[in-house]
């Protein structure tokens, strides 16, 4: 049974992989019209993805899997490691020249909309190489949605179903047919893309920078085309653009479903937005406060870049438009905040998610209310609904497993000779799926291409492990998981 839910799993990527060899042709065209010669590079690509995926998903097809939590969790972790190494393969080939470590980790920071690079020279590189990474990002951000509007909660691990927000009578079914529903999803996901990408030329993006653009801004995911990222782009209106669809990307897109088709405004109502909306601003209202008070900068522009750098940071975007690590201890500590919260779920963010943080503040008020009333039988609410137990269990435990992987991970980090800083905030981005860190390495003016292999394998397997919400992939390694 256990030979035929992997074989099944394999026909599943396999499918899934000759859609993405497809994609590469877009990068080739691109490249082609350009008249640079890495369009080879990607028809090679494509066509030898095509031709294995092909290959695996005839030698395993019409086998019928067991379904069941074991094989979703199988199913979930092979599609995004297949995912991730089809994806490597144009950046292995390219005129990049990168190593398999290089190229693994860039595909894996854009497949789990990370958003963290090793390439430099951004503003030099072929168009189509730009282009992949972007198209890797919002091919990411719409396989996270999938991942947490219809796989996580089914496998009782986070997602849509924590607070019933997607299941409760305001989101739940807003179609009878499923596919109806993840067909407007999907139409939701490419319309809020077309627009972006149509403001941003509008404020005076050029027409590639706007697509590329729109794409990892959707999809939270943070690559830019150019080294400086936003802070290539002066113009204000831009950066509010980004501001708008970064907090787009980072709700829950049934609700977005709900108002672009039902024209409901239940989102507003949403709990998790309202506290995802009031942090965010609450966060960026202090930085740009106290910028203005230490005369970092003057408000207006102190305004543009705390707001701007803290819904990045929150919606786990990655995307920066100045230095903040030359702002001083106390905005270092913001923004280290700002890496842990995230946005909702059901969305493209990354992160701890609104709806954990509301759950823990619920678990310690009851626990204080405990110590004053000790026989009192209370419950936790999130808004009007009442978090069941056995929820609270399981956000205990996602951050007890948060905390754990990130200090053994910052522990095996240091082993490659990567500095304390680097390593522990390396990992806490990694987990978050946010991009920069702390220090003059990975922070936001620099990236990760000086650190070791060992280095960058460690944190790929901490992007995969942040975005399939740790428990997907420590599930693999139970035993009893591989017992009949």
């Amino acid at each position: 049974m256990k030979g035929r839910n992997l074989r099944a799993a394999m026909h599943v990527s396999a499918v899934f992989a000759t859609w993405l060899a497809a994609l590469m042709l877009i990068p080739a065209l691109v490249d082609l019209y350009y008249g640079n010669p890495d369009w080879i590079v990607f028809a090679i690509s494509c066509a030898v993805i095509a031709a294995l995926a092909t290959i695996v998903a005839a030698a395993t097809r019409g086998i019928r899997p067991t379904y069941s939590t074991r094989f979703a969790f199988l199913l979930v972790n092979l599609l995004w490691l297949t995912f991730a190494v089809a994806g490597a393969v144009p950046f292995v080939e390219s005129s990049l020249q990168l190593s398999l470590a290089d190229a693994f980790f860039e595909s894996m920071s854009g497949i789990t909309t990370t958003g963290s690079t090793v390439i430099t020279g951004l503003d030099g590189l072929p168009p189509g190489l730009l282009l992949w990474r972007s198209m890797l990002q919002w091919v990411g951000g719409l396989g996270v949605i999938g991942l947490g509007l219809f796989i996580l909660p089914y496998l009782k691990i986070g997602g849509s179903s924590v607070f019933k927000l997607e299941s409760s009578d305001r989101y739940d079914r807003p179609f009878s047919r499923m596919t109806t529903f993840a067909v407007s999803i999907i139409g939701i996901y490419m319309a809020s893309t077309f627009i972006c990408a149509t403001l941003y030329a509008m404020t005076g993006m050029t027409g590639f920078d706007a697509i590329n653009h729109a794409m990892t801004t959707v999809s939270t995911g943070g690559y830019s085309t150019h080294d400086a990222s936003f802070g290539y782009f002066e113009n204000l209106s831009t950066q509010w653009v980004a501001i708008v669809f970064m907090l787009i990307g980072a709700t829950p897109f049934t609700a977005l479903v709900v108002l672009m088709l039902r024209g409901r405004i239940d989102m507003f109502r949403d709990n998790q937005v309202i506290v995802m909306l009031c942090y965010t601003l609450g966060l960026g209202i202090v930085l740009a406060i106290y910028l203005d008070v230490t005369h970092t900068e003057e408000l207006g522009l102190g305004i543009e870049h705390a707001i701007f750098n803290i819904v990045s940071l929150v919606t786990t975007t990655g995307y920066a438009n100045a230095d903040y690590l030359q702002w001083g201890p106390f905005a270092i500590a913001l923004v280290f905040m700002a890496t842990f919260l995230g946005g909702c779920s059901g969305s493209t963010a990354g992160g701890v998610k609104t709806y954990r943080w509301i759950a823990l503040y619920g678990i310690m008020r009851r626990a204080l209310d405990r110590f004053i009333y000790p026989h009192a039988v209370q419950s936790v609410h999130s808004g009007k609904d009442v978090v069941g137990e056995d929820t609270l269990e399981v956000v205990l435990l996602y951050f007890t497993a948060f905390i754990l992987m990130w200090s053994l991970l910052t522990v095996a980090l240091t082993l490659t000779g990567t500095d304390f800083l680097t390593a522990l905030s390396g990992i806490l981005t990694a987990l978050a799926n946010v991009g920069p860190g702390l220090g003059e390495v990975i922070g936001p003016a620099g990236n990760f291409a000086p650190l070791s292999d060992s280095a960058k394998w460690i944190l790929s397997f901490a992007m995969l492990l942040g975005r399939l919400e740790i428990f997907t992939v420590l599930v693999l390694a139970a035993p009893a998981f591989w017992r009949e």
